[in-house]
């Protein structure tokens, strides 16, 4: 479904964040993306987003090189803090805001959104402040607003970061149960043995390895080369 070939960037300041990456993903396949910080996780996401433009390399969707403008429509990206992307009075509208900047009705655009809170079980926060949510709430709402866009493959960069363990198990069991093909930034490799079936570890702007999970996260080598520590359900073993 999506290829990505030899990316490579370089920031305005000099600083090499990409150096080839190439690792592909299958149709509905959930991915964790990993490495030590800087290792590129949040820029490689902005790629594959269209939110960066490419400077070497190239990222294929179904077999076609994509342009920016494409990957913006296929791609839903959920940043790691929601109030990045939390933007109206209230979540319901907030929800339905891409949806009217697409063009559609906004009694129709509201409509959809409810539907999507309902199927997200936070039908009770549409009318509600975003600013007033605790950060579990927020991340959901972040999830409604990206998914009222349809795409077909959702980024997430952290998406359990400073949650509590309520509201991150909520978020393990979205992602879970979740039909996307998912690509999952993320240091929590606990949620990503609980969300994902493969895992691409990144070291300093690198694909460093791929491998099938749980097997990967239980090589303490291999973690240990690219500046990453066992699953505590691993590490805690007898």
């Amino acid at each position: 479904m999506l290829r990505i070939k030899n990316l490579c960037y370089k920031y305005p300041d000099g600083h090499e964040a990409l150096k080839g990456i190439n690792f592909s993903i299958k149709p509905q396949e959930k991915i964790a993306l990993v490495g030590a910080n800087g290792s590129g996780k949040s820029t490689l996401l902005l790629h594959i987003a269209g939110a960066l433009k490419i400077q070497t390399g190239e990222i294929f969707f179904e077999g076609t090189p994509a342009s920016p403008e494409e990957l913006i429509k296929k791609t839903g990206l959920i940043f790691q803090d929601p109030d990045d992307q939390i933007l109206m009075p209230s979540v319901l509208e907030d929800v339905a805001f891409s949806l009217i900047a697409r063009g559609m009705k906004k009694s129709q655009a509201l409509e959809k959104s409810l539907r999507l809170l309902e199927s997200l079980g936070i039908e009770k926060l549409a009318s509600r402040p975003p600013h007033k949510l605790s950060g579990g709430e927020k991340r959901m709402v972040s999830f409604a607003g990206v998914l009222a866009a349809d795409p077909e493959v959702l980024l997430l960069d952290e998406p359990t970061a400073g949650l509590d363990p309520k509201a991150r198990r909520r978020v393990i069991n979205f992602l879970r149960d979740s039909k996307h093909t998912i690509l999952l930034a993320t240091h929590d490799l606990d949620m990503s043995l609980d969300v994902c079936s493969r895992a691409v570890i990144l070291n300093q702007g690198r694909t460093a390895c791929e491998g099938s999970l749980p097997d990967l996260f239980q090589n303490e080598k291999i973690l240990e080369v690219n500046g990453l520590e066992l699953p505590l359900r691993f590490a805690c073993r007898d």
